[in-house]
Order: C-alpha cells, then sequence, then structure tokens
C-alpha cells in the first residue's frame, strides 16, 4: 500500500501481521463493554473473538520525500536476542527482502528514525555480518531523539534497566553509535522541510511522533502513542508497557485532536489493514476512518483528496 501526502509518498514495509495479545493483556484498564459497539468492523481484521485476540502488525514506514528515502521504525529484526518477548526472539523474517520489493536496497536509505527504542522499533537498525551487529543501513545517518537515547543508553550509571528492552542498547543502538552514524536531534528538527520530529511523550520518556506537511496535506507517523484502533475511541486505554500513562493519554488525545482538526492521515505502527485511517470527531470522541485510505491504496496511491468523509 502506498500513502500520497502532497510531494511525500508513505509505504508499509511488513514485518509480521497476525493475533496477539488478549485485549486485557495489552490494556490493563480494557472492559468487555469497549468492544461491542464496534465488533462489526473489527472483527475480524483487528479483533478475533474466538480467541479473544487483537490482530495487529509490526512494520516499518518508508517515506519517499522530495530528496530521501527515509524508514520510520526498523520493527524486531532478524537473530535478536530476546527471550523476555518470545514471539520476538531469534526471528527469521523477509523484512529486508519486503524493502527490496519496494525497490529499495539497505544502501538507498538516507535516514532512519526511531520514534523511540523499545526492541520493536529498532531491530533492523543492524544485522548480523560476519558473526557481529553492523548497521543495516551503511549510507544513512540514525536520527535518535536526544531525551530518548539517553533514557537508555545502557553505559550511563543512572541507567534505569527495564526487563523489555534488555539487550537491545548493546546489538541495535551502539553498533550505529560506534559507527558514527548517530545523530541526535532536539524536539523541532526539521528534514527536507516537509518532516518534523515533534515531541510525544508517556509512552517512554522521549517517545516522538513525526509530522509530515506537503502540498496543504498532513499526516502523523505516530509509532507506539497507538497500539491499536480501539484507543481511537478510547484513547484512556493505556498499555503496561508506558513509561508514564496519565502523559500517554494525554498525549494520545493531543493526536487525535490534531488529526481530526488538519485532515490528517495517522500512520501508526501496529494498526492491521489497512494499516492507516484518518480521525473524525463523532458524539464528543473520535472515530477511525478507514474507508478512504484503503481506496487510495487500491488506486495505487493516487493523492487524497481533501473532502472528509463522514465518521
Amino acid at each position: 500500500m502506498k500513502i500520497q501526502i502532497g510531494a511525500i509518498v508513505a509505504e508499509r514495509i511488513e514485518e509480521r501481521l497476525g493475533y496477539g495479545f488478549q485485549p486485557h493483556e495489552l490494556f490493563p484498564a480494557f472492559q468487555p463493554h469497549m468492544l461491542e459497539p464496534l465488533r462489526s468492523w473489527l472483527e475480524p481484521t483487528f479483533y478475533d473473538a474466538a480467541e479473544n485476540r487483537l490482530r495487529t502488525s509490526s512494520h516499518s514506514w518508508l517515506l519517499r520525500t522530495p530528496n530521501h528515502l527515509v524508514l520510520v521504525d526498523t520493527c524486531v529484526g532478524n537473530h535478536k536476542n530476546r527471550p523476555q518477548v518470545p514471539r520476538f526472539h531469534m526471528c527469521d523474517t523477509p523484512w529486508l527482502a519486503r524493502l527490496a520489493e519496494a525497490g529499495v536496497r539497505p544502501e538507498d536509505i538516507g535516514y532512519v528514525l526511531c520514534t523511540h527504542l523499545h526492541c520493536d522499533h529498532v531491530g533492523w537498525n543492524t544485522r548480523l555480518v560476519d558473526g557481529r551487529w553492523a548497521p543495516t543501513f551503511p549510507n544513512a545517518r540514525y536520527l535518535f531523539g536526544r531525551k530518548e537515547f539517553a533514557r537508555w543508553d545502557a553505559r550511563r550509571p543512572d541507567y534505569r534497566h527495564r526487563h523489555i528492552n534488555d539487550h537491545v542498547f548493546e546489538d541495535s543502538i551502539l553498533p550505529v553509535v560506534e559507527s558514527g552514524q548517530m545523530t541526535l536531534v532536539d524536539d523541532g528538527y526539521e528534514l527536507d522541510g516537509v518532516l518534523t520530529v515533534e515531541p510525544a511523550p508517556g509512552h517512554t520518556e522521549g517517545h516522538v511522533r513525526i509530522r509530515l506537511a506537503s502540498e496543504g496535506r498532513r499526516a502523523y507517523c505516530s509509532g507506539d502513542i497507538f497500539h491499536h484502533p480501539l484507543q481511537i475511541y478510547h484513547p484512556e486505554l493505556y498499555t503496561g508497557f508506558d513509561d508514564n500513562r496519565t502523559q500517554g493519554i494525554a498525549t494520545r488525545r493531543s493526536l487525535l485532536s490534531l488529526c481530526a482538526e488538519e485532515d490528517a492521515v495517522l500512520l501508526p505502527a501496529h494498526f492491521a489493514e489497512p494499516h492507516a485511517c484518518f480521525v473524525r470527531a463523532c458524539g464528543g470522541g473520535y472515530a477511525a476512518d478507514f474507508d478512504e485510505v484503503a481506496a487510495q491504496g487500491d488506486a495505487g496511491g493516487a493523492p487524497l483528496s481533501n473532502e472528509r468523509a463522514g465518521p
């Protein structure tokens, strides 16, 4: 699927797609009544009722700006030691082959941006080469938020260990530092005049969102501000992986408001197909509009209409 935002084309590069957490496992505050009015469209794409499991994706967004090829988030990666998350442990997925299917070689990537440095957003930063971890994208600048990097820099004497991210700094971040390819960026960093790094704390302290703006169109790569469409209808649903649930809820509400006001495309990291949506104000809250994004994908990435659809 290709989504055109003015002069930018966003394309999803899939690592995995399938059923994972039960709702209460991902969202501690989940209540079954939240599903009922949404089941007509949640099932089976986003939720499997028989197994009571949410269907999610892990993917990168490949952005073709007027001047560069940019990757936002790099999934889990292959051969990474992740016993703390069994489905992430020692994976062997065709993510690189899917990048090639999009007509892109690793050496073509100019920039890699990570919305945050959790294990499922940095994995393909590196790959095994002769038994050592080396940057996957030899010509890229890897852009990490300064606050986020400081949070996960395991060399710091004040480093706060979190089991979910065991081994991640050593195999997916430090090799990029040592290769000289890392650039630490602050909130407000701009690239090509169309891409801006904006603060979005809560899931992690230094989590950022990526604003895309071109020719009057807007989109936001949201990383883990959202994990599932349920959170559009219930932004109060935090995850057990959030560093600061109150801050994360506020960040989620803020982005919902922005997307609705700006008619912006939401480009999450974990939504099942069509993997992106518009957000519409609806009954004092918000609703997901997948139809227009899906129609554009069927049309091969034709520009999105400025005309708003109903919720």
